[in-house]
């Protein structure tokens, strides 16, 4: 809510305007259904509030192109022709992301893929790239180890200016959560696929 109106304020020595102003880390996480579709929510109202996008996703295949990605980055089209909004891109693993064509032989090295794909991240994050990122699905190279997560944590906390951050996922880390601003739990009570359907067009894609 824009006038939603804080239950405490804490004595940080902080103005009301510095306070409004600090980066928020979000953590979509949980079984149930909508992780991602609410952190491309998130992006959609970012853009229209001037705020540069990044999308980053480390699962999903490359060859799968959702719903929210034709309207991102179409999003970023209107930006490029109009000034309206704030440029988009949108980055997917297994795409040969131009920090990884000189090591397309190593395409099925997954783990590999992650780690270089974050050390992106985080150049990216320290020079101020995007307003927002999207780390789609990134609470799973965490999960499995591929990318560390107290280096994580202490990358978003050091992190200059005003940079937003959604990561998207199930099994969120422990400390990830600590770490986070704002936590959503999706928890499922009923899916379609418990009664056998299919994904379908225009709900997961």
């Amino acid at each position: 809510m824009p006038q939603g109106v804080p239950e405490s304020i804490p004595n940080d020595g902080l103005t009301t305007r510095q306070r409004r102003n600090t980066p928020v880390l979000a953590v979509h996480t949980g079984d149930g259904k909508g992780k991602s579709t609410a952190a491309f929510g998130m992006a959609m109202r970012a853009w229209n509030a001037g705020l540069s996008v990044g999308v980053f996703q480390f699962v999903k295949s490359a060859k799968w192109r959702v719903g929210e990605e034709s309207a991102m980055l179409a999003l970023g089209e209107v930006h490029a022709a109009t000034g309206k909004g704030a440029p988009v891109e949108w980055h997917k693993m297994g795409q040969g992301w131009s920090w990884l064509r000189a090591n397309a032989g190593d395409a099925d090295d997954h783990a590999a893929a992650a780690a270089a794909g974050w050390a992106e991240i985080k150049r990216r994050l320290a020079e101020h790239t995007h307003d927002f990122y999207v780390l789609d699905e990134f609470t799973y190279p965490l999960d499995w180890g591929w990318v560390d997560t107290d280096d994580v944590v202490a990358t978003m906390a050091a992190r200059p200016g005003r940079q937003h951050v959604v990561i998207t996922g199930r099994r969120a880390p422990a400390a990830l959560i600590d770490a986070a601003d704002l936590v959503t739990e999706m928890r499922k009570i009923a899916h379609p696929m418990d009664q056998g359907r299919k994904g379908q067009k225009g709900i997961e894609w």
